[in-house]
């Protein structure tokens, strides 16, 4: 996720993504999200299990910011909010 200016990158795992996202939208949760803004879903990866889905959130966080970016480039180039087509 990121902010309205996509300064801000933010990685999670959750068992209800889009439960989760609205969350942040809303600004429900204190912390990191709400402090900076971020509320644009902007690449997702969905997994059947919780030990893959926080094997794969442990790899993005190791990366640098660049392959973050890269990794979103890869599926969304304009970084669009995907929210909307979770719904």
């Amino acid at each position: 996720m990121t902010n309205n200016h996509n300064k801000v990158l933010y990685t999670g795992v959750t068992n209800d993504l889009i439960r989760r996202v609205y969350e942040h939208k809303e600004k429900l949760i204190e912390g990191f999200t709400k402090k900076y803004n971020v509320n644009k879903l902007v690449y997702y990866d969905i997994f059947t299990d919780a030990t893959s889905a926080i094997a794969r959130e442990k790899q993005i966080k190791a990366g640098s910011r660049q392959k973050k970016i890269d990794l979103i480039n890869s599926i969304n180039q304009e970084w669009r909010d995907l929210y909307e087509s979770l719904l």
